[in-house]
């Protein structure tokens, strides 16, 4: 028995009772639902392009494969939504530039995975009606706070890019705490040539202290 729209729902989540909940609830309300257990991003594409295309509630942070890798929900979203797929963003994670990325790639509505199971639910039935439960504008606040962070990534890693090796190898081992003696004697090199290297990237990086540069280093680093 198909819903209201007479396309099918899927639930992709790594958690098989959340996931089994919500497709056991939708399904006791006349829907179509499914629940798919998460083996590896490729499963989760073959098995949503062997079937007829709905709605897909996507769980971002799908844990790993057996090979240790993660699962991305956020690589997901545009070949889903490319299948024929409308995709609700479902994630307990705080990372507004993850969500955002996911709504960018074609995602239509975000529901946080910590909302209480009915409000899930609700949101679940509007998507599949083709009505989002987010406030006005919401969205493209996501959207386009993913969009700076991406413009700052992309501008950060071209500064990185204009350092040489040794000038690389430098920063990183003041952003561990070196001091420019212990670069000096690491690199066994006099402390003028170090304190040189240091003035060329702070110029690059277009900083003015030893301590914007590492912090630039470790924001590109992820540390």
């Amino acid at each position: 028995m198909t819903g209201p729209t007479g396309s099918p729902i899927l639930i992709v989540d790594d958690h098989e009772l959340v996931g089994s909940a919500l497709a056991l609830n939708l399904r006791a309300e006349g829907e179509d639902a499914t629940f798919q257990p998460v083996r590896s991003a490729a499963a989760v594409l073959e098995h949503a392009r062997r079937v007829t295309p709905g709605l897909i509630v996507l769980d971002l942070d799908l844990g790993r494969d057996p090979e240790g890798n993660r699962i991305d929900g956020v690589r997901l979203v545009g070949p889903l939504c490319e299948a024929g797929w409308r995709v609700v963003v479902l994630s307990g994670s705080s990372d507004a530039g993850r969500v955002g990325a996911a709504l960018d790639a074609g995602g239509f509505v975000f529901v946080p995975k910590n909302a209480p199971f009915p409000a899930l639910l609700s949101a679940i039935r509007e998507a599949h009606a083709g009505r989002s439960i987010m406030p006005p504008g919401r969205r493209e606040q996501f959207i386009r706070l993913h969009r700076d962070r991406e413009h700052e990534r992309r501008d950060l890693h071209e500064k990185l890019g204009r350092l040489t090796q040794r000038e690389r190898e430098v920063l990183a081992l003041l952003a561990g705490g070196k001091r420019a003696q212990s670069v000096a004697d690491h690199f066994v090199v006099s402390l003028a040539t170090v304190r040189t290297q240091i003035r060329a990237v702070l110029t690059k990086l277009e900083v003015g202290s030893q301590l914007e540069a590492v912090a630039l280093y470790r924001k590109a680093a992820g540390i």
